[in-house]
């Protein structure tokens, strides 16, 4: 996946390394050695180019169908997602050029790492607003749906705050890794603050997977609106397959913090291929594909809990609006 080069064997720990197949340009903002890699496992490499070009298609072409589709069906509540795929497009752009013109390059590597590390946060974001809505869903139809864990404060502001407070440890983190790996500086501090937000979101995540596996036992308790809530299960199953690819890259991102910078799992790029970029762009693709614009109402008839209309994907424009999430 990546070009990869052994370090010479007389290269003394800590004394950095180059790459041979890359000449460091020594240009203002290289590092004197290079980013990517490592000398304690004798291995470094500089980013695939295909994989670059892949993620920035990828990415961008579902930046642009996310986009859309908040004009189309007016889903402003999804905005974090599209907002995911333009850092994820501008992270794979700047590791392009780490991999096309300069893999020593500080400022590069800093906002590629920035910015593919911090933009999953805004998907879960995203997930969390449509489980809000679709418990409104549910309310609207009668379900009795009263334990602690389904109310609106629990599930949005109780886990956006969440995502707030360890992106905001992440961010700072990976800044420190970030200007630590460039300088040759121990990354230990930035690793750990690091760590402690991907722990506290992987917490955070685990017991969000919970409440939405509660709902759907919840949901099909009533025998009486199963036809009503086979009409969503399509889209809550898709939600789930999304919350579980976040998740996996999540958990990803904290066995790679946890065992250090110079661990197996950062220093070889199919481990960031498999477990980072394809978890996430097959996560945002399936959210576009079920869309929640589609799915979700975002007007119910509230005259009636068990409407055929409510369980409808669109709902007409004369109806009331659903219970903001």
């Amino acid at each position: 996946m990546a070009t990869a080069t052994s370090v010479p064997p007389h290269t003394p720990t800590g004394a950095g390394f180059q790459n041979p197949n890359f000449a460091n340009p020594h240009g203002p903002h290289d590092a004197r050695v290079i980013i990517y890699g490592s000398v304690t496992n004798q291995q470094i490499y500089t980013p695939s180019l295909a994989l670059c070009i892949l993620g920035i298609v990828l990415f961008a072409v579902s930046c642009a169908v996310h986009i859309l589709q908040l004009v189309r069906y007016k889903t402003w509540f999804f905005t974090p997602l599209a907002l995911a795929c333009f850092l994820e497009t501008m992270g794979y752009i700047f590791r392009s050029l780490s991999s096309k013109n300069d893999p020593y390059h500080v400022i590069w590597f800093v906002i590629q790492y920035f910015m593919i590390v911090v933009a999953p946060v805004f998907i879960s974001a995203s997930i969390y607003v449509c489980i809000n809505r679709l418990i409104a869903w549910a309310k609207s139809l009668g379900f009795m749906l009263d334990q602690w864990w389904f109310t609106p404060k629990v599930i949005l502001w109780g886990f956006v705050t969440v995502d707030i407070l360890t992106t905001i440890l992440q961010i700072a983190g990976a800044a420190l890794v970030g200007s630590s790996q460039s300088n040759q500086k121990d990354p230990t501090t930035g690793n750990n603050i690091l760590l402690a937000g991907l722990a506290v979101q992987s917490v955070s995540f685990t017991v969000f997977l919970c409440i939405l596996t509660l709902l759907r036992f919840a949901l099909s308790k009533s025998a009486e609106r199963q036809s009503l809530v086979r009409t969503k299960d399509r889209f809550v199953l898709a939600l789930a397959l999304a919350s579980l690819l976040v998740y996996l890259r999540t958990l990803f991102r904290l066995a790679e913090t946890a065992e250090g910078l110079f661990s197996r799992l950062s220093t070889h790029e199919v481990f960031f291929g498999t477990l980072e970029f394809t978890p996430v762009v097959i996560a945002v693709w399936v959210l576009a594909v079920w869309h929640p614009g589609r799915w979700l109402p975002l007007k119910t008839i509230a005259s009636s809990p068990v409407s055929p209309m409510a369980g409808m994907g669109t709902i007409p424009d004369k109806e009331t609006p659903l219970a903001a999430a």
